[in-house]
């Protein structure tokens, strides 16, 4: 049974992005993960705090509150420590990732799955380009380093931050939020109809890569949407996100990519971590065990050393960049 309505669909097609109310429960499916995220941020503010670096652990606090507390004291940030995926540079034995079976029963949820299956099919694969967003008011964000992760995202399409590979892939991007997002905490906008011209030159500025502003066509739109909403966009939609201009909000999300069985990431460095959400053809094949997700992912992170992989086909001297 299809859940897309057929304007749904169309809008889809015509415009490069849908999105769909209601897939998810708030309560069910997206409260639980704050509390994994919590106990992450147990571990951080525990170290900070025994080393003299904050005066308090802030427990107690909701998490998004406790983040920004921690982060402000500490003057650093930690994206990578709840991502659920490696960066792109610098991997070693010991980066941080997070792998925890919430977040996992987020990527296999079956009303996710059900939406996902309307666009790319019954043989749903689940790319290992994945992350959570956790983007912090300013006056959080650390002096040194910047992270798409907990920053604003420059206007890009999914295609241009993988390899040639996928360019014939149907990778659909899943992008939810697990609080509000609004215009004042950041949320995502877009170019409707811009999936239709290709994939632009994209352009490596301050550790990024982003489409200079006079390729991108008029008529962006913010998208503020509800918890158990998700965005639904193709892997050419031009989008970015607005700067969190809030004093203490801090804007949660997750962007998650799934495509036809048998198909090329675009991230090959990382395909081990990828893995069938769901098979009609055979059912058997789908993993449902979190603790084996994660292994793959440590397994991927073990042979990773200290050599980044090419992971983008683009670069400084790019016509059109210089």
């Amino acid at each position: 049974m299809r859940v897309l309505s057929e304007a749904q669909r169309r809008r889809f097609d015509e415009d490069g992005y849908v999105e769909v109310e209601g897939v998810l429960d708030p309560a069910c499916d997206l409260a639980p993960i704050l509390v994994e995220y919590d106990e992450v941020l147990d571990g951080i503010a525990g170290g900070l705090l025994a080393d003299g670096v904050i005066g308090s652990a802030h427990r107690g606090l909701p998490f998004p509150e406790r983040l920004v507390r921690v982060c402000e004291e500490s003057g650093r940030n930690f994206p990578l420590h709840f991502d659920i995926s490696l960066p792109q540079a610098g991997t070693r034995p010991d980066s941080p990732i997070h792998l925890g079976p919430a977040v996992f029963g987020l990527l296999t949820n079956p009303r996710l799955l059900d939406v996902v299956e309307d666009i790319v099919g019954p043989e749903i694969y689940a790319n290992p380009v994945q992350h959570v967003r956790m983007k912090l008011p300013k006056r959080a964000v650390a002096k040194q380093g910047r992270s798409g992760l907990i920053s604003q995202i420059p206007w890009h399409q999914d295609n241009g931050v993988i390899l040639p590979e996928a360019d014939e892939a149907t990778i659909l991007t899943v992008w939810l939020p697990v609080n509000e997002a609004t215009v004042a905490n950041g949320c995502l906008r877009v170019v409707p109809g811009s999936h239709r011209d290709g994939i632009l030159t994209h352009c490596p500025q301050t550790g990024e890569l982003t489409i200079p502003d006079r390729l991108v066509a008029d008529g962006a739109l913010p998208l503020p949407m509800r918890p158990g909403s998700v965005l639904l966009m193709t892997q050419r939609t031009v989008h970015s996100s607005l700067d969190n201009a809030t004093d203490r909000d801090v804007r949660i999300s997750f962007d998650l990519r799934y495509q036809p069985v048998g198909q090329p990431t675009g991230r090959p460095a990382f395909a081990g971590a990828g893995f069938i959400a769901r098979s009609a053809a055979d059912p058997d094949s789908a993993l449902r065990d979190p603790a084996e997700w994660a292994a793959r992912w440590l397994a991927v992170r073990a042979a990773g050393g200290t050599d980044a992989p090419a992971f983008n086909r683009w670069a400084a001297n790019t016509a059109g960049c210089a």
